[in-house]
């Protein structure tokens, strides 16, 4: 290639262009890369989170801009082109044009957003991003008890919110009802017992139940659905081992199982302080050795010898 093709190539229009988009491309990229070493300042997580999603969107609309600009007047000549492809583009692409779809659902539809704990095609975590095709999730559960974090990120894609149901368990309402329930033997004083429940679960939950109150109001105002019992509840009944105590409140969805803990533990510690008139009941069952049977069976002389063969 001597010298003359080459300036001849150089002087094309559409090689000029192609030249000018990678190289404005490049200034953003570099402009974005400079945006971010300054995003360290922000302390906030959800806020450098938010600015950093909302500088990458300005990004991708930018580039798009650009390239529209710059090909203008070449557009109407794709147009045929384009009509004919659209249609196995569509068929070909149709989960990624329905996962497309769910994004632009998920923004402005109001399913979740980064922060809150859902689940999705049955896998449940916390949203940690969510992107023009997938949302990615902290997964919690699997193997590991409670509400705890098992350390696998998971991608699932937004079509699933037009397949399968969105499970928010924050959303407008950020608290989850919960519920521990403890055996009592029979013959203690079960009145102090649910005196003792009740005291250490209005102790421990009280402003979760205040917060939830307020955040409740919000809900009855904003869909049809009627009052419910916020304040701890304790419930009993009568099985044939034990007498059983369900306390019924209300906690912040993210520790639940924290909670939990700081209860049974309160509880545990005043039933000590009862001096046995309140115990805990547990079923023991031992398995000993079966005896050994020895039968005997004595004839009868006055029966024939073919009656005894017979009994």
């Amino acid at each position: 290639m001597n010298f003359e093709t080459i300036v001849k190539w150089l002087n094309n229009p559409l090689v000029t262009k192609i030249g000018a988009v990678v190289f404005l491309i490049l200034i953003l990229h570099m402009a974005m890369v400079l945006f971010k070493r300054s995003l360290a300042r922000i302390s906030d997580t959800g806020t450098r989170y938010r600015v950093h999603r909302g500088a990458s969107t300005i990004r991708y609309v930018l580039i798009v801009l650009i390239v529209a600009a710059l090909f203008s007047d070449s557009l109407g000549k794709l147009t045929l082109i384009i009509g004919i492809a659209s249609a196995g583009i569509a068929f070909a692409l149709q989960e990624v044009i329905v996962s497309l779809a769910g994004w632009l659902a998920i923004s402005f539809g109001d399913f979740y957003k980064t922060g809150d704990r859902v689940q999705l095609g049955g896998i449940k975590g916390d949203v940690i991003d969510i992107g023009i095709l997938r949302t990615t999730l902290m997964e919690i559960g699997e193997w590991v008890k409670g509400d705890q974090y098992s350390g696998r990120i998971v991608q699932v894609a937004n079509s699933f919110v037009f397949k399968e149901p969105v499970l928010n368990y924050s959303g407008d309402f950020p608290f989850l009802w919960d519920e521990i329930t403890l055996p009592i033997k029979y013959g203690t004083d079960y009145h102090l017992a649910r005196n003792i429940i009740k005291g250490v679960v209005d102790e421990i939950v009280g402003d979760y139940t205040q917060g939830a109150r307020r955040t409740w109001q919000r809900m009855v105002e904003k869909y049809l659905i009627e009052n419910a019992v916020l304040d701890p509840v304790i419930m009993i009944a009568a099985n044939d081992n034990w007498i059983e105590f369900t306390a019924r409140y209300i906690v912040d969805f993210k520790n639940r199982r924290a909670v939990k803990d700081r209860i049974f533990t309160r509880i545990l510690e005043e039933i000590d302080k009862t001096d046995g008139r309140v115990g805990i009941a547990s079923m023991t069952v031992h398995i000993v050795e079966t005896p050994k049977f020895e039968v005997k069976i004595e004839e009868n002389p006055e029966l024939p010898l073919e009656k005894h063969r017979s009994l």
